[in-house]
């Protein structure tokens, strides 16, 4: 995981893609808020949304020279991200090569982080790094941001 860093600092792994209006094929949808109890574990869903006609590789794809989706996370004072749980991926055939197998997530997925927080009010800022496709070729990996504000109380 990460440093704690304020809300308005850069995060370490971004770079200026993010501020020059690069298009993004995966947006984090919701939670923009949470409660959670104070110093107790919690479950976190994150959801996301791929952009129609499109995929990206799931959190552990079929071939290991393709790019995985991760969730970075910069972890703030007071809070512990102790794992995030990935969907399984959706096995797609291309018809180009309908013998390969890839694993991928499309349309809307969820992630589940589980957290840990002091009592007071936290910022969870992420990206979620993938690579996603279309039927003919594979865009260069992208990071969408993920910002979650947690009361933990």
């Amino acid at each position: 995981m990460a440093a704690s860093l304020g809300a308005a600092q850069k995060l370490p792994w971004q770079s200026n893609d993010s501020q020059n209006g690069t298009k993004q094929w995966v947006k984090f949808l919701y939670p923009e808020q949470i409660s959670v109890p104070a110093n107790r574990d919690s479950v976190v869903e994150l959801h996301f949304a791929v952009n129609p006609g499109l995929h990206i590789n799931s959190h552990t794809p079929h071939e290991k020279s393709f790019i995985p989706t991760q969730l970075i996370v910069a972890e703030p004072s007071g809070l512990t991200v102790k794992q995030v749980d990935f969907p399984p991926g959706t096995d797609f055939t291309l018809a180009a090569d309908p013998g390969e197998k890839l694993s991928v997530y499309t349309g809307e997925f969820i992630l589940r982080a589980h957290i840990k927080a002091q009592s007071g009010e936290h910022l969870i800022q992420a990206q979620l790094r993938y690579q996603a496709c279309d039927a003919t070729s594979c865009y260069p990996p992208r990071k969408a941001p993920v910002a979650v504000d947690v009361i933990a109380r």
